[in-house]
């Protein structure tokens, strides 16, 4: 039997569920469920992806901060993997209290529509601090009625005083946002994302790519690769610039110009791989 569906899909509803006061706050949760993730899950295909998607929810969760409302099948076509494993990814983030999906329904015709998803704030056992220890109760002091009317007083000024000094203007939120630019295909905004939080970072990376891919052509600006070509290439020298990371290797000049050695070798070595250039 069918639960009944009580939240119809509007903007104050959105507002209601959102956990978060700030963007840097969400960005800080799924910075320790990116941990957890790595610890608890072995396979890593599907901490990779486990990963990329809780990115992706949060990349949308900006406007009712922690709160999305993309529908699977938009997820499943922006991670590049099926719908099934959307579910089960969903499933798995729930299973680890990372998310909770609200199903809502449309205010037009009433019919069930795509779930709320919000990412949950950390709890105390999840992010590995010790609880806090309560302090032992004291014997109540008896009050009068003239004390506790001057303690909401005060209580009042301190309220507004603190209101006063938080910036919650939307100058603040962009400045805060960590977005990647839109030029950067998402199959390897995904990948570097899972190692580099920073925008500028990922961009970067991305830059290499794109300078090591060179003009054939000058008439025609035709590059010697397809846009296709380069994803695949970068995506392979991404991990094996992680693997040489992860065994320890020194990079005199910096990060990237290792990895736009390790581009240079690609593209040299595929440039004259017919079978590659055929596709």
């Amino acid at each position: 039997m069918k639960k009944r569906i009580d939240v119809i899909a509007n903007e104050e509803a959105f507002c209601n569920l959102s956990s978060f006061t700030d963007i840097e706050e969400l960005n800080k949760t799924v910075r320790v469920y990116r941990d957890i993730i790595r610890v608890n899950i072995k396979r890593s295909d599907v901490q990779s992806r486990l990963i990329a998607l809780l990115e992706l929810l949060k990349r949308h969760s900006c406007k009712q901060i922690g709160v999305s409302y993309m529908c699977k099948n938009t997820i499943a076509a922006k991670l590049e993997v099926s719908y099934k494993t959307v579910q089960r990814l969903m499933k798995k983030l729930e299973d680890l209290g990372m998310i909770r999906q609200i199903p809502m329904k449309r205010k037009k015709d009433m019919m069930q529509t795509a779930n709320a998803i919000i990412i949950q704030p950390v709890k105390e056992e999840m992010s590995g601090k010790p609880p806090v220890k309560e302090p032992k109760k004291c014997p109540a002091i008896k009050t009068t009625t003239s004390f506790l009317k001057q303690n909401i007083k005060n209580n009042k000024r301190k309220a507004v005083a603190q209101f006063s000094h938080v910036d919650n203007s939307p100058e603040n939120s962009l400045k805060q946002a960590n977005f990647v630019a839109h030029w950067v295909p998402s199959v390897f905004s995904n990948l570097v994302g899972s190692f580099y939080e920073k925008a500028e970072t990922i961009q970067e990376f991305w830059k290499v790519i794109k300078q090591c891919n060179r003009v054939v052509d000058y008439s025609t600006n035709k590059r010697a690769f397809t846009g296709e070509q380069e994803i695949e290439i970068g995506t392979k020298a991404f991990k094996e610039f992680a693997m040489k990371v992860k065994s320890g290797v020194r990079m005199h000049k910096g990060q990237f110009a290792y990895f736009n050695g390790i581009v240079n070798k690609l593209m040299n070595k595929f440039y004259f791989d017919e079978d590659f250039m055929a596709e």
